[in-house]
Parts: C-alpha cells; structure tokens; sequence
C-alpha cells in the first residue's frame, strides 16, 4: 500500500473519524431541528395544547421535552457542547417514541426514522463528539491552562 493510500483509507486516522462524527452530528441534528423540532413550536403555543402524551406527564410538559430534546439538545450536539449530555434526553425522547408510540413496529413502518434516529444518538453518545467539537476545544484549552499552572 501507498503512503497515500495509507493516509486516506486507513481507519486509524483520526482525522477521518473527527469528520464523520461532524458531519453525522451535523446531519441528524440539523434535521432534527430543522424537520421536526422547530415545527412542534407553534404547538407550543395553541391553547389548548394537542400533543401525544405517552407517559402521562401531560400534553404541554410532553411537548416541552420533546422540543427541548430536538431543539436545544440537538444543538448543543451540532456545536458538541456536552455531547454526550445532550444526546441523553435525545436517547430517552427517540426510545419512547419507538417502543410507546410505535411499539416496536417492524422496520419500514412508521417507527423506521424514529429507530434511525435512536441508533444515530446512541452511536454519537457512545462515541462522543470528536476532534471538531467544543467539547474538544474546551477540553484541549483548560488541559493547557492546568499544564501552564502546573509548578515545574
């Protein structure tokens, strides 16, 4: 194998990893956002509220959570500020979406896209953000300023 080869098909680099984490945070969260969380907003809104209320939490406390889950959350893991954090409520928003609200349909049904989107979540938490991320950059600058600190 070419150095070159080596240097583009080779799992190891990190680099490549960095950005298929980055597009995939940029991708399942700025749909989420832009296809279903910014749509529940006006909802937010109508008196009175209609939403589905899975665990019995109420219409308006369900549709506050699922908008805080699709709207800030995601966000917060597009720029990977507290990734992991934020793919929590998403986690619990796309599981009860799967196994209460469609209980566990056979894949291709209504339930596909909300799987999809568990697995995605699920994957970006295990994973976390990458090296193109706030939480890297955060992490990387308050490794420096401790090491700055430090007596020599």
């Amino acid at each position: 194998m070419k150095p070159t080869d080596r240097q583009l098909f080779d799992s190891r680099n990190s680099v490549w990893l960095d950005l298929g984490l980055l597009i995939a945070r940029f991708g399942f969260g700025g749909t989420l956002i832009l296809r279903h969380g910014l749509a529940k907003i006006p909802a937010l809104l109508a008196s009175p509220i209609q939403f589905f209320d899975p665990l019995g939490l109420g219409a308006g406390p369900s549709l506050g959570l699922a908008i805080f889950a699709e709207v800030v959350c995601a966000l917060a893991l597009i720029v990977g500020y507290r990734s992991r954090l934020a793919c929590l409520p998403l986690i619990v928003n796309f599981a009860v979406i799967v196994l209460v609200m469609h209980r566990l349909q056979v894949p291709g049904n209504r339930g596909e896209l909300a799987l999809l989107y568990l697995v995605a979540f699920l994957v970006l938490c295990l994973t976390g953000p990458g090296r193109y991320s706030l939480d890297y950059w955060l992490g990387a600058r308050s490794h420096r300023s401790s090491v700055d600190s430090s007596p020599p």
